[in-house]
């Protein structure tokens, strides 16, 4: 994913916390504590403690969080010409909500039936007769809840404007005003720092400090993402406003998410980590590893090297191949990190780095998530 930022100067670049969206990340870890293991004592004692009325009014409205992560919660985004910056309190940020017009507001709420267009900018499900038998039509295929909101925000928005605010503010009275208070110090102390990086330090160094999973390319004015899905916006663009707004979350991780619809200023929300978690492989070393495990001569091969280490000849005469094609698969598997090789007088020996192997399936994990 790319984001176009020639000639972008550096004080268009904002850091920021947003309660709404980290709202939002703590709705989505309520739903799929499955993506989000460190915060399973949170999310149970926070379900448990949810009067029913309330659980089930998320419920009505979880695919605004759950699979995918509606702009909703991030509407100063969405505001043409606006500053790049949300609101300092919930309220705040609601009031931002408030001011998309029913068009942005419809097509942002409805992403969960027209992902696949979110990119392109696909005209309006309010306005346009065909989008609203898509959105219906992909509706049905989600599910009851899914058509009969979508019916109901086709028909008249106001009315599920006002529902959808209401459910956030009794969220922020039941339980995040309390886990805003406790996470705000650590986000807001981020983007100060951040903040500083920045202006003292630069753009590279500034974003390098976000995420690996950020790339600079100052000759092609190109900021690139990575992430699975390929898109491309911009942060310099007249009829949006210019600039850049990066956010710090800590309900997110492993999660990375980048605001990229047309007309919309790009957002990037990353995850604060605990410094003792490793760094998630980037998408192409994933690949790299898997595809090297997947031939069936290394993974033999690595039968061997997990229980000790080994020379080529050892291996050549285990497994009846000759030294080169052991050195072969040897560079291969080298490359792609998931050996160590050392050197005892004369010989050469390999063994299998077993902490980057077990590392393999929350990689995978948090690269399709992220």
């Amino acid at each position: 994913m790319d984001i176009d930022i020639a000639g972008l100067p550096a004080d268009r670049i904002v850091f920021a916390v947003s309660p709404l969206a980290e709202l939002g990340d703590a709705l989505h870890a309520l739903s799929e504590p499955g993506h989000h293991p460190g915060l399973h004592g949170w999310a149970t004692a926070t379900s448990s403690a949810l009067e029913p009325d309330l659980a089930d009014r998320l419920l009505e409205a979880e695919f605004l969080w759950r699979h995918s992560f509606s702009d909703v919660f991030m509407p100063f985004a969405g505001i043409p010409g606006g500053d790049g910056r949300p609101g300092a309190t919930l309220a705040e940020d609601l009031d931002i909500l408030d001011r998309l017009d029913d068009e942005r507001f419809v097509t942002t709420a409805l992403e969960f039936t027209c992902a696949s267009l979110y990119g392109g900018g696909a005209a309006s499900p309010l306005s346009d007769p065909a989008m609203r038998d898509r959105a219906l039509e992909l509706a049905a295929a989600r599910g009851p809840r899914q058509v009969r909101f979508t019916q109901r925000l086709l028909t008249d928005p106001a009315p599920v404007r006002r529902w959808i605010r209401r459910l956030f503010e009794d969220c922020d009275q039941a339980f995040f005003a309390d886990t805003w208070r406790r996470v705000s110090v650590q986000l807001a102390a981020d983007a100060r720092y951040k903040t500083e990086v920045l202006r003292h330090k630069g753009v590279r160094e500034a974003l390098g400090a976000v995420s690996a999973a950020l790339t600079l390319d100052e000759k092609a004015g190109t900021l690139s993402v990575d992430k699975l899905s390929e898109a491309r916006t911009t942060a310099v663009d007249p009829d949006v406003g210019t600039g850049l707004t990066l956010m710090p979350s800590s309900f997110g991780w492993p999660h990375l998410m980048v605001v990229y619809a047309p007309g919309w200023r790009p957002v990037i929300q990353y995850p604060v980590r605990l410094p003792d978690l490793p760094a998630p492989a980037s998408v192409e070393l994933l690949q790299r590893r898997m595809e090297a495990l997947a031939h069936p001569m290394r993974m033999r091969l690595c039968r061997n090297l997990a229980r000790s280490a080994h020379t080529t000849g050892e291996l050549a005469d285990s497994h009846r191949i000759t030294a080169p094609e052991v050195s072969r698969h040897l560079s291969v598997l080298k490359k792609a990190g998931l050996i160590t090789t050392r050197r005892r007088g004369r010989y050469v020996l390999h063994q299998l780095d077993l902490t980057v192997v077990a590392r393999i399936g929350s990689d995978f994990l948090e690269g399709v998530l992220r």
